[in-house]
């Protein structure tokens, strides 16, 4: 008991990865007030109250933020007894959003607590996931590099989340946990060629059958073709989106004088609130978003590289590749560059409980960046 008191006190000790948090802090700062004013006319509209959207978001992030320092001070080698449990908690979360859960806009992803209050857990398995995996992958690595017993055995283990999730159904929370986990086992052993391989046998083909079979994924991939063909339909939000950041210029037209969110673009606080940004804050400040993501990317990378366990480098390479393929996809689709998918923007989009998971997952990787004595 002395020995476990001291170690968590030579960890607390520890000093965290300082300019990780800057950029951490500083891109939920300017997410915050993007929400604010993104939202501003939806909320008016809907509500008569134009802070509507904004104070609930400031709420949860005040509240992912307590939960951050909080878990930066937490051991992480400690969550690597109940990786198992975290798959096992992952599926009965799923299930129950299948059984409990309510439907929005045709899509069952959400258990409400309350009229007002409700939870996506699809947010939470993304983590679960992680630890999962990271933990398996660590018991397992000298079968990694083996195709049926390492590659191909770990990633069937994502056939039950992954269908579960297809069901609601939330193809982008798919596409997510498919990349995060995929990522992480290349960098844990798995054989490249293996992913190659099983891609072009079995996940491109099966991307393009979910594509013809299903009217709605058809039609977006049609729709971002050629988008002016249906430009008072399917197309509307993509054209907008367009409108917005080609107005924006260098500079913008300044802070909270966007013209496409006054109910132009649907929703412009959510998924679409980087076009907002291209148009108030035009060239320069995309650019400096981008720049404060790719200073996060590279942060994430280095706490990997220097944690002093597999455990803690996976964990840490799963949360930077989560926010990476978030960012990457949801700026794609605003500027037209692949087809509409319901992804949101880390730090930006409004959305309580995928702000308060993500700034605890940066408190896990945080409390990662503590475990190492290296500096850089």
């Amino acid at each position: 008991m002395a020995k476990n008191k001291k170690s968590s006190s030579s960890f607390l000790k520890k000093p965290m990865d300082f300019p990780l948090l800057v950029v951490i802090l500083l891109l939920l700062t300017i997410g915050l007030i993007m929400v604010l004013s993104a939202s501003s006319p939806s909320a008016l509209s809907e509500s008569g109250d134009s802070y509507k959207y904004f104070s609930k978001q400031l709420l949860f992030a005040v509240a992912g933020i307590g939960a951050m320092f909080a878990i930066s001070k937490f051991d992480y080698r400690k969550l690597k007894k109940f990786y198992k449990y975290a798959y096992v908690l992952a599926i009965i979360l799923l299930l129950f959003v299948l059984v409990g859960g309510r439907s929005v806009n045709g899509a069952k992803r959400w258990i409400y607590l309350s009229e007002s209050i409700s939870f996506q857990p699809s947010e939470m398995v993304k983590m679960l996931m992680i630890i999962f995996y990271a933990g398996i992958l660590t018991i397992n690595r000298d079968k990694l590099s083996s195709y049926k017993n390492g590659f191909l055995w770990h990633l069937c283990l994502l056939g039950p989340i992954v269908l579960l999730l297809m069901v609601q159904p939330h193809f982008s929370a798919s596409i997510v946990i498919v990349g995060i986990c995929s990522i992480m086992m290349i960098v844990a052993g798995c054989k490249f060629k293996h992913f190659l391989l099983t891609a072009g046998s079995v996940g491109i083909p099966g991307i393009i059958g979910m594509i013809i079979f299903s009217p709605y994924r058809l039609q977006r991939v049609v729709t971002f073709l050629d988008p002016w063909q249906d430009k008072a339909g399917d197309g509307w939000q993509v054209i907008q989106s367009l409108y917005a950041i080609g107005s924006g210029g260098l500079f913008g037209a300044g802070l909270g004088e966007s013209k496409q969110k006054y109910l132009y673009i649907p929703e412009p606080h959510n998924d679409f609130i980087f076009s907002i940004l291209g148009e108030e804050l035009g060239f320069v400040g995309c650019a400096i978003v981008m720049v404060l993501f790719a200073i996060f990317i590279w942060r994430g990378v280095l706490v990997a590289m220097k944690a002093p366990d597999m455990f803690g480098s996976l964990i840490a390479v799963g949360i930077t590749a989560l926010v990476a393929i978030q960012v990457i996809i949801n700026i794609a689709v605003v500027t037209s560059s692949m087809p509409v998918t319901g992804m949101p923007l880390p730090f930006f989009s409004y959305g309580g409980t995928a702000l308060f998971m993500l700034l605890c997952e940066m408190g896990v990787l945080l409390s990662i960046s503590r475990a190492s004595n290296k500096t850089a």
